[in-house]
């Protein structure tokens, strides 16, 4: 007994000895010497280096920021050289530039690099393409240039994302020659070009395909169509051409596909009921003809559906007792004719709905009442008539908060009726509809309101004051219109635009909102990105630019041109700190331009011609960039334009503010010469009197 237990003692001393001397070990572990020198040469080329990353004595690379080493577990007792291998380097938006080392090479057990979001330029090195354990490669959001070359060894690669670079030539399709394990590719946002190559169909297991945004050419190859787990396919921005092929409906996991704004035509093959799994279809921008597919008009899966800017026409017809998850459609710039659509409220889910410029019959159906999820409706340039009906059924839509009648109700009177009420309406956009009267009333009990667009109408009378209560509008477009009176005082006090605080519900994704600007329809992908605005330009306003306009910080544009505006322009407008647009031109403006205009650091269009303001132009800031036509018809002069030599003060004008400044100096000047002049004469008439009484 005493000889077996002796056995077992001695047995776990060794054993305890033999984890000791392995933990300690496993403490000095350090990156292979080869890694080390991979990633100096790396860094080298690179700028600026992450502080963590110094090359010592002890060379542990393992430790420094963006790397990862495989563990000390997998590492084996008898291994001579008791080093690791770097398998992951993550460097991700650290502003690096430079260009990257051939060295990669050296890392031999890389697995993941990700070095996306930074400024790295020049070619993708060819040692990159040959790593056998890379499973992820990110260089997306880059300056890359050049090609990708064709001989590509990179068997275990499972994610590629090369977008938003530079990379030009032929699609890489032959990436999936050698990488069968590609389950996402993201090419998107580069210069490839050239007709869509076949090729990927070898890579078989494909889930996320993204070439968006290149010069492809020709048709999709039809090997494509074979990727049976593809579920999102990304081919807007192109040139590619032909027509939608039926084959499409062998993709039977898609989820996602956007097609939009190439030039495919024809009729859109009838094969939905095939791709059972859609949620997403966008083909808008094309020139693709016909009605919507019966399959498609039955989808129960889909979410979003966009066909806009095409030639689809005919009766519009869409099941929507089948249409259960339906949220988004534009159907806008077709040919659609007949009514609009009464059956359109019976799709429960659907919350924005663009039908603009179609061929309807001019009338929004009175089942509209019943429309009960929608929040955003666009009939722009519809033919509609008679706006007191529309408002009057769409009043009772008790979750509309956007609103575009553009082009519309051509010279019809915009109906003050007091019972009309929008609970919840944030956006209202009538412009160009020549709508006359004046801007009603029950618009005040509005008082969520956000954006307001009536520019283009034939509207009178004076800006209500109300207005300047709607706490949350920060865009507001009344210009061309025939207001008369003064600005009401109670625009300077709009909270939105003191201090921004938008909260305006946002387009479904690839939801166009439009809004007229200079008489055109320019299209917004965000509400939020509106600049903050207050537009009053082409009307008949009156009396001056009030000095409170200066608390308006956040501001971004402020147009008052050709209206009959007087007085001096404030130098309190220097407030507005974030201003990027003033036009004061076209008005009865006197006075001086302030000096203190020379602190709108963000100004990048400026004018205040044909008024009647003198004096110089300021020369700081922003103002040596402002062209000629800024300043012309007025009597100012400047440094770098309107020569100062040929321009004749006018000596009865009373001094500005911004004058009085140099009064004191000016004084001194002037009186310096005074004395000078006098003494001068006085010389001379001495001189005279001498020579006479030397003739006498």
């Amino acid at each position: 007994m005493g000889v077996l237990h002796h056995y077992w003692s001695v047995m776990i001393i060794l054993v305890v000895v033999e984890l000791c001397i392995y933990s300690s070990s496993s403490q000095s572990l350090t990156c292979h010497p080869r890694d080390l020198e991979a990633l100096r040469d790396f860094i080298n080329e690179l700028a600026p280096k992450p502080d963590s990353w110094t090359f010592n004595s002890s060379g542990d690379c393992c430790e420094w920021e963006g790397i990862t080493c495989n563990s000390s577990s997998s590492l084996r007792l008898n291994d001579p050289e008791n080093t690791v291998r770097v398998t992951k380097l993550k460097l991700v938006n650290k502003k690096l530039s430079g260009k990257l080392s051939e060295s990669f090479g050296r890392l031999h057990h890389l697995r993941v690099l990700n070095l996306s979001h930074n400024f790295i330029s020049g070619s993708i090195p060819v040692s990159i393409f040959n790593l056998k354990n890379l499973e992820a490669l990110d260089l997306s959001s880059n300056g890359f240039t050049g090609l990708i070359p064709e001989s590509l060894n990179l068997p275990s690669l499972k994610s590629l994302s090369l977008s938003s670079n530079m990379l030009n030539g032929s699609l890489p399709a032959h990436i999936c020659h050698n990488s069968t394990d590609l389950k996402l590719i993201r090419l998107e946002s580069n210069r490839f070009s050239g007709e869509f190559p076949s090729g990927f169909e070898k890579c078989s297991l494909l889930e996320h395909l993204f070439l968006s945004g290149n010069d492809l050419t020709g048709n999709i190859p039809e090997d494509l169509f074979h990727l049976q787990r593809l579920s999102l396919l990304e081919i807007q921005e192109n040139d590619l051409s032909g027509s939608l092929s039926p084959e499409l409906g062998n993709l039977s996991s898609l989820v996602h596909i956007d097609v939009s704004s190439n030039r495919f035509s024809g009729e859109i093959a009838d094969v939905f009921k095939k791709l059972s799994n859609l949620e997403y279809l966008m083909a808008e921008s094309n020139r693709l003809t016909g009605g919507i597919p019966k399959s498609l008009a039955n989808s129960k899966t889909l979410r979003l559906l966009n066909l806009g800017n095409n030639s689809l026409s005919g009766p519009l017809y869409l099941n929507c007792a089948a249409m259960t998850n339906l949220a988004s459609l534009d159907l806008g710039s077709n040919k659609f004719n007949s009514s609009l659509p009464e059956h359109l409220p019976s799709c429960r889910q659907l919350s924005y709905v663009s039908l603009a410029q179609n061929h309807f019959d001019g009338h929004v159906p009175k089942s509209f009442k019943d429309f009960h999820s929608l929040s955003y409706l666009g009939l722009s340039n519809c033919s509609l008539v008679n706006i007191s009906s529309t408002l009057h059924i769409l009043q009772h839509c008790e979750n509309l908060t956007t609103l575009v009648l553009s082009l519309n109700f051509r010279g019809e009177m915009f109906p003050d009726d007091p019972s009309l009420r929008f609970k919840k309406l944030k956006v209202l956009v009538v412009p160009n509809c020549r709508l006359t009267g004046s801007v009603p009333r029950w618009l005040s009990k509005s008082s969520n309101l956000e954006l307001l667009d009536l520019s283009w109408n034939s509207l009178t009378g004076a800006i209500p004051n109300w207005i300047g209560g709607f706490t949350n509008l920060f865009y507001l477009d009344l210009s061309n219109n025939s207001f008369t009176g003064e600005i009401p005082k109670s625009l300077t006090m709009l909270q939105s635009l003191i201090s921004q605080n938008t909260s305006a519900e946002e387009p479904y994704p690839d939801f166009s909102f439009y809004l007229y600007r200079f008489g055109r329809a320019q299209p917004y992908n965000h509400v939020f990105r509106f600049p903050p605005t207050l537009e009053l330009s082409l009307n008949n306003l009156s009396g001056p630019i009030w000095e409170e306009f200066g608390n308006l910080k956040s501001l971004h544009v402020f147009n008052l041109n050709d209206n009959r505006l007087s007085g001096h322009i404030p130098s309190s407008l220097s407030g507005m700190t974030r201003l990027e647009v003033l036009d004061l031109s076209n008005n009865h403006l006197s006075g001086s331009i302030p000096v203190s205009l020379q602190k709108l650091t963000l100004l990048s269009k400026f004018s205040v011609a044909n008024n009647s303001l003198s004096g110089r132009i300021p020369t700081g800031g922003q103002f040596q960039t402002f062209p000629n036509s800024s300043f012309e018809g007025n009597d100012v002069c400047g440094d770098h334009r309107f020569d100062c030599q040929a321009y004749t003060p006018d000596l009865q004008r009373p001094s500005t503010s911004d004058e009085s400044d140099n009064s004191g100096s000016d004084f001194a000047l002037d009186f310096s010469y005074g004395v000078a002049l006098g003494f001068g004469l006085s010389f001379v008439v001495v001189i005279a009197f001498r020579q006479k009484l030397f003739r006498f």
